[in-house]
C-alpha cells in the first residue's frame, strides 16, 4: 500500500502543471501606454456571480474579465467582496464606456454599466487613476478580436 501511495503521489505532481490554467493576458491601451494585466475568466453565470467575492488580496497587474458573450446592460455590487475595485465597462469591441472607481467593499449598491457593455474589467481600485485609464482607451484581448 505504501507504494501505491508514492506512486500516485508522483503521478498527481506530474499531472498538475498540466491541470494548472495557463495564466491569461489583457492589455489595457491608453494615449500613452499598454497596460498588461494577467487575469482571470469570468464567462459563465456561475463565475459571474461569484467574481472575486471572497478575495483578501489580489496583486496590482492581475484582475478579472468577465465575458458576458454579447452586449447589454450589466450591475455589479460588492456583496462579500473585501477588496475596494476598480469596473471597467467595455463595450464589444474593447472601447471603455465607463469606470467606477473605488468601489466600497461589501456594499450591496448597484454599480450599473450605463449603457449596454460585453466585457466589465475589474481591477484593484486606484489602478485606473494610477494609469490613467480613462473612458474612450480600450481593452485587447483575444475574446474582444473576436466579439469584432
Amino acid at each position: 500500500m505504501h507504494a501505491l501511495s508514492r506512486v500516485l503521489v508522483l503521478v498527481a505532481a506530474l499531472l498538475a502543471p498540466g491541470l494548472a490554467a495557463a495564466a491569461d493576458t489583457l492589455v489595457v491601451v491608453t494615449d500613452d501606454a499598454r497596460h498588461e494585466f494577467t487575469i482571470e475568466i469570468a464567462d459563465d453565470p456561475m463565475e459571474r456571480a461569484q467574481g472575486l467575492m471572497f478575495r483578501e488580496e489580489m496583486a496590482p497587474d492581475h484582475g478579472m474579465l468577465f465575458d458576458f458573450a454579447r452586449e447589454q446592460p450589466a450591475s455589479f455590487w460588492m456583496k462579500n467582496t473585501p477588496l475596494s475595485l476598480d469596473m471597467i465597462f467595455a463595450k464589444a469591441d474593447g472601447t471603455i464606456v465607463r469606470i467606477a472607481e473605488d468601489t466600497t467593499p461589501f456594499s450591496t449598491d448597484s454599480v450599473p454599466s450605463g449603457e449596454p457593455v460585453r466585457f466589465v474589467f475589474e481591477v484593484l481600485a486606484g489602478t485606473s487613476d494610477r494609469l490613467d485609464i480613462e473612458p474612450g482607451d480600450r481593452i485587447e484581448h483575444p475574446r474582444v478580436e473576436a466579439a469584432e
